[in-house]
C-alpha cells in the first residue's frame, strides 16, 4: 500500500516503469488479501482445506490469480529494463505509458482468465479420480498446466534479460576502455545489476520452486488424505507463506534498488551516445 500511495502521489515518479512497479504491487497487495482469506478459513474450518469444498474454490482462484499476475509483472519488468539498456543508435525502441497500460490489462486478463478456470468448471468437486490432495478441489491436471509453464517463465524470462544487460554493460565497458575513456561508471552499474538480479532471481527461487515440487509430488503420489503425514500438509503451508513473502521483497528489490538503477543507467546511455562518435573518429 505504501508503494503504490507514493507513486501515485509523486508526479515524478509517473513513468511507464512506475506503472510496472505500481501495478506489482497491486498483485502483490492482492497477493496477501487471498492469503488472509485462506487462512481465515483454515482457522474456522481446517478440514475444507484439506479435503476440499466450494467455498474453497473462490480464495484459491483469486489466489492463484494474484500469483500469476505477479509473475506476468516480474517478466514485463525485466523486459522493460532490458529494453531500456539495450537501446542502440539505430533501433532506438522507448517504452511509453501506453505500452505500460496495455501491458498492465493483458496481464491482468491472462491473469484473470488462467486463474478463474476453475470457477468456469475446470474442478474436481465431483471427480475423486483426478482431484488434488494438497490442493482440493483443484484437479492435479489443472495445477500441472497452471504451474509448469509459469514457473518456467519466472525462472528463465528474467534470468535471460538481466544476464543479456550485464553482458551489454560489459561490453560498453570494453568498449569505453579501448577508447581510453573511464569505466568506473560502468563498472558500478554492472555491479548493481548483478547484485539486483540475483537477488530477484533468488527470490523467485524460494518462493515458487517448493510450490512447484508440491504440484509435482500431488501429481506423482496417488494417495488418500489419511495416507499423507502432516509434514506434508505443513510443506504446502509453508510454500504459501513463502509465496506471501514475496509481497515484502518485491517492493523492496524492486522500488528502492531499481529505482537508483534506472536512473544510473539512464546516465550511462546518455554518456555512452555522447562519446560513441568520438570514439569513432
Amino acid at each position: 500500500c505504501t508503494v503504490i500511495f507514493t507513486r501515485l502521489a509523486t508526479r515524478d515518479l509517473h513513468k511507464p516503469i512506475s506503472i510496472l512497479f505500481c501495478n506489482l504491487a497491486v498483485s502483490d497487495l492482492f497477493t496477501s488479501f487471498s492469503g488472509f482469506w485462506i487462512s481465515m478459513l483454515f482457522i474456522t474450518n481446517p478440514d475444507i482445506t484439506i479435503f476440499g469444498s466450494r467455498d474453497m474454490l473462490a480464495p484459491y482462484s483469486l489466489y492463484t490469480t494474484s500469483i500469476l499476475s505477479t509473475i506476468y509483472n516480474l517478466v514485463s519488468i525485466g523486459i522493460e529494463r532490458y529494453l531500456a539498456v539495450a537501446e542502440s543508435m539505430r533501433t532506438r525502441f522507448r517504452v511509453a505509458r501506453n505500452h505500460s497500460i496495455a501491458v498492465v490489462f493483458i496481464n491482468w486478463v491472462l491473469a484473470f482468465f488462467l486463474g478463474c478456470l476453475p470457477l468456469m468448471g475446470w474442478n474436481c468437486l465431483h471427480a475423486e479420480s483426478n482431484v488434488s490432495v494438497l490442493y482440493s478441489p483443484f484437479c492435479v491436471n489443472y495445477l500441472v498446466f497452471i504451474a509448469m509453464p509459469n514457473v518456467a517463465v519466472a525462472f528463465l524470462v528474467p534470468l535471460f534479460t538481466y544476464l543479456r544487460i550485464i553482458i551489454i554493460l560489459r561490453k560498453r565497458k570494453l568498449r569505453m576502455q579501448a577508447c581510453g575513456q573511464a569505466t568506473g561508471t560502468y563498472r558500478s552499474a554492472e555491479t548493481q545489476v548483478a547484485r539486483t538480479s540475483i537477488s530477484i532471481w533468488l527470490l523467485a527461487l524460494v518462493s515458487y520452486a517448493p510450490f512447484l515440487a508440491g504440484v509435482i509430488f500431488d501429481a506423482a503420489n496417488q494417495r488418500c488424505h489419511g495416507e499423507l503425514y502432516p509434514g506434508v500438509y505443513i510443506f504446502r503451508n509453508c510454500t504459501a507463506m513463502l509465496i506471501t513473502l514475496t509481497c515484502l521483497g518485491n517492493p523492496v528489490l524492486y522500488t528502492l534498488r531499481l529505482r537508483a538503477l534506472g536512473a544510473r543507467l539512464k546516465a550511462l546511455r546518455g554518456l555512452w551516445a555522447s562519446r560513441v562518435r568520438a570514439c569513432a573518429i
